[in-house]
Formats: structure tokens, sequence, C-alpha cells
């Protein structure tokens, strides 16, 4: 006579799993309970870090990094596809779907990565774990984040999650673009209940709120000339050189914000000059009759692109009073070859109190036996992402993802592993109560 068959539905799952493992018993549909840890394998997540970090993947080359993704989450039986999001520059969407009649969940991370800082001593795309520490191209912004939502969501399949609802895994593109690949996404129709942005704030961080972003270009024209003719040109370096000294003095109007006290920044970051529109930098003999200023401007709720530029205006048009020699033009929003910001975050604020935080600040707190904090952070506060774009299309989201290195110009080129795997488990619980 055989063992006796349980009834009670815990007792029942664990007995089967014994006869049939675990993951072929997620495929007959019988559920786990509700509070079923979903386990995450470490070395399965520094696989994938590691495959993701050996591929460069600069704003608008985010493609090959893209099919990694299509092509790998495909063979572990997600639903994908590769979203052209501009001709040849593709986003990777995968699902994971449930039985249906419950609720959904995207799990949002960019795969483009910030321009590598000098001086590098080593590779970036030879990565590596060392101690607690994962080295590699992107890995801090964001990739490490990306990782560890795919890893959560695979496990989570594994383990039979979800079970009614569907979990969108958006690996977007051009996020540095001010979230081209995030407002293309939602523009095509992709909307969920709700939406974790797995940028890297720290896995015991939850934040709710941040600047608005913007980006422009301040052309300024001048007459060229050759040097034996100085005098006849108007150089347009040196007008673009007042312009920097008074965009570093310009005082934006703008309601101040107590949490975010900085607000609002102007930086510029950028600055090119030479002949004609092209800048043709050849021939250092001849007046520069162009140039232009690349700006970020970081600003509060109730600012707008519309009265930020109209007190530039105010600005330059108050130069050109005084120098008559002085003409410019503002590009905004920015040509897309510039690869700079295209899209507008516009500030992004929800209550720490509100639901759909509440909830993940719940699994957080379960999974790593202390409370996060939730609200605002400083400095993270004065960056921007998409959660902007999310919001604005009526999705309930929140920030919540593994930390890169403390400041310095290697930042964005280290994570914690400690924390991609803690993130890694609150995805996956939130994943697992869908």
């Amino acid at each position: 006579m055989g063992p006796m068959k349980p009834t009670n539905p815990i007792e029942r799952r664990a007995f089967l799993e014994g006869l049939v493992g675990a993951s072929a018993l997620a495929l007959t549909g019988i559920p786990r309970p509700a509070d079923a840890a979903v386990e995450i394998d470490r070395g399965e997540l520094l696989d994938v870090a590691t495959a993701l970090c050996r591929i460069p993947s600069f704003t608008t080359e985010e493609s090959d990094c893209a099919r990694f993704l299509h092509g790998h989450v495909q063979k572990l039986g997600f639903d994908s596809e590769l979203q052209e999001v501009d001709p040849g520059r593709f986003q990777c969407i995968a699902r994971i779907r449930g039985a249906g009649g419950g609720e959904s969940l995207m799990l949002n991370g960019h795969i483009d990565m910030d321009p590598l800082p000098s001086g590098l001593t080593r590779d970036p795309f030879q990565p590596a774990a060392e101690g607690n520490m994962f080295f590699g191209g992107g890995i801090g912004n964001m990739k490490a984040g990306v990782a560890s939502m795919v890893v959560a969501a695979t496990a989570a399949k594994r383990a039979g999650f979800p079970r009614r609802g569907e979990v969108v895994l958006a690996c977007v593109v051009g996020e540095l673009q001010g979230g081209a690949g995030t407002a293309h996404l939602l523009r095509s129709g992709v909307k969920t209940d709700m939406a974790i942005v797995t940028e890297p704030h720290g896995a015991a961080n939850i934040l709710t709120k941040h600047a608005g972003v913007m980006q422009l270009a301040i052309h300024v024209l001048g007459r060229t000339a050759h040097i034996s003719r100085k005098d006849q040109g108007v150089n347009a370096v040196l007008k673009a050189a007042k312009v920097v000294q008074t965009l570093e003095a310009l005082k934006l109007e703008g309601k101040p914000d107590p949490e975010l006290p900085g607000l609002p920044i102007l930086n510029v970051g950028s600055i090119i000059g030479g002949r004609g529109r092209a800048v043709e930098l050849r021939g250092p003999n001849i007046v520069p009759d162009f140039a232009t200023i690349y700006a970020d401007i970081r600003f509060t709720e109730g600012m707008t692109p519309t009265s930020i530029i109209a007190d530039l205006r105010r600005t330059l048009d108050g130069l050109a009073r005084d120098d008559h020699d002085f003409k410019y033009e503002i590009e905004f929003p920015m040509n897309p070859e510039r690869r700079c910001l295209r899209e507008v975050m516009m500030p992004f604020s929800v209550s720490p109190e509100s639901p759909f935080v509440r909830r993940v600040a719940k699994h957080v707190t379960a999974v790593r036996g202390t409370a996060p904090s939730v609200g605002v952070s400083l400095p993270s506060g004065y960056s921007g992402n998409d959660t902007s774009h999310l919001m604005a299309a009526g999705i309930p989201c929140c920030l919540y993802g593994p930390a890169g290195a403390p400041d310095g110009p290697e930042r964005y080129l280290w994570a914690s592993i400690d924390e991609m795997m803690t993130c890694a488990r609150v995805y996956a619980s939130v994943i697992a109560e869908l």
C-alpha cells in the first residue's frame, strides 16, 4: 500500500512536487499557496547580468541587447516581441500570462547605458563579480535592475506564478533620451494595472518623487571670416561663451519644492563650434560662425517647457539688446540625431501612502525584514525616469531597484549583488500575489 495522499492543499502541493518536481508541476496548473516563496538563483542572476554587460548598448545602439533578451526569455517560455521604436532600433517586451481575471504588473527597465568615463583601467565589457560587487558596462544604470527583474519573472514562472494576472517585462530603449522607449510602448497600446521601474535607488528605498527633466540646444549665429580679416567676422564661439556665463547665473522662475530644495537646476553639458551648421572643425584659421550649447534643466511641479523657454528667451533677448551682433536660436525638442532627450519627463510625485506604494513596501519589508524608506531621496530625486510617462498614462507606479556604487566617475560600472538578489526577491513576491 502506497503513501496516503494528503488532502490539505499546501501538503498536497508538496506531496506532488516530491513526485514530479516543482517545474513540472507548475505546468499542470495546480496552484501554489499564495504565500509560497519564489527562490532566486544567484548564479542565474549573475549569468544574465554578465551577458547584458558584455553587450555595448549606448543610447540608440540598444538592439543587440534587446535581441539577446528576446532570445533568452523565449527559450524560457515567455511570450516576447522585438518592438521597433525607430527604424532598425528595437526593444524587448516580454509577457507571462496567467489564467486570467487577475491584475497586471509591468517591470520596466532601460537597456541603454551611460557614456563611459575617461581614465578606465579595465575593460567594462569584460564583466566580473568581485565579492558582493559586480563590475560591468552599464550595470549600475541599469542593467542590474534589468537582470533582477528578468530573473525574478523567470523564477516566478517556474514556480507557477502569476496564477491569474499578467507580468510585462518592458526592457526599453532610450530612457536617456527622456523615455523614448517607454513613450513608444505606451503609444503602442501596452498598459498594465501597475508598474515598478527598477532604477538604481537602492534596495532599502522606494522613491515616489522626482524632478522634471528637459533638454534643449541653443544655437549661436556668427559671421565667418579669414584670420587676416578677423575684425570683419563675428566669432560664434566667443558669443556662446557669454551665453554660458549668463546661463550659469540665470534664476529660472518656478515654485520652490521643499522636498527638492535644489530645483530648478540648469546645467550646460556640452558646447561645440565651428563653420556652418554641420560644424566643420578643420581650419582654425577661420572665424567660427556657428556654435551650439546643450543644456539640461531639472524643474519642479508647476513649471513647464513653455515657461522655461520663456525665461531663457527673456534672458537671451536681453543679451541681444546689448549686443547687436548676437543672434541665437533655441532648438526644442532636439533633433533625434543628437541622441539627447527627445521626450520631456514631467515631475513625478505620488503619495507614499498610495495603495500600490504601500503594497510594494509590504513586500520589501517581508523580504528584507525591515521597512524601507518611502518617499523622496536626495540626490536621487533630482533625476528623471520612466515613471513620468507611466503616471501620465494612468498607471500606478514607483521606483525600486538595486543600487550601483557610491557617487564617483565609475558609479554606473558597479552594482551590489546582495541588492540585486533582494530586489529580485521583492519583484517575485509581488508577482506571486497577482
